[in-house]
């Protein structure tokens, strides 16, 4: 299988995964009555699996390194925690559906602005005019598909 083919496999399956997380965390906090909750329980079992693959991949090596590395690259665990304390509250009164659409919104806005600017040592990859209608004809068709 190419590269390319397995990758998209990879990114469609961690695709379909961020409603089912964000169902099942958000029904967690409601029955338990605390979505922080909810979230820690979550981060701890993440913790445990990507600790699992570390171990099997390529040890614990790399930490060593991680004292040399820029600080501002540790805010991606903020902003991990931002989307699964966001999503476990606002999933049962918004509907995962409403939910997750502005997260896909979102994250198409966001990852067309780092590739346009090369942002965070991205492959540059500029808004072209068919670029921008595709990000477009997406939105679009994740606004039909919560109107259907």
């Amino acid at each position: 299988m190419p590269d390319t083919l397995r990758y998209a496999m990879i990114m469609l399956a961690a695709g379909i995964g961020i409603p089912i997380l964000a169902a099942l965390n958000a029904q967690l906090g409601a029955r338990i009555g605390s979505p922080p909750v909810a979230a820690v329980v979550l981060f701890c079992v993440a913790l445990c699996g990507a600790v699992l693959v570390m171990l099997l991949t390529h040890g614990p090596s790399a930490i060593a390194r991680l004292p040399d590395q820029p600080r501002h690259l540790f805010l991606a665990g903020l902003l991990v925690a931002f989307y699964v304390l966001s999503i476990t509250f606002v999933a049962p009164h918004f509907g995962v559906g409403n939910a997750v659409f502005f997260v896909l919104l979102g994250q198409m806005i966001s990852a067309a602005v780092i590739d346009q600017f090369g942002l965070f040592g991205a492959a540059l990859r500029p808004i072209t005019l068919m670029r921008g209608a595709g990000i477009g004809v997406m939105g679009i068709g994740l606004f039909l598909i919560q109107r259907g």
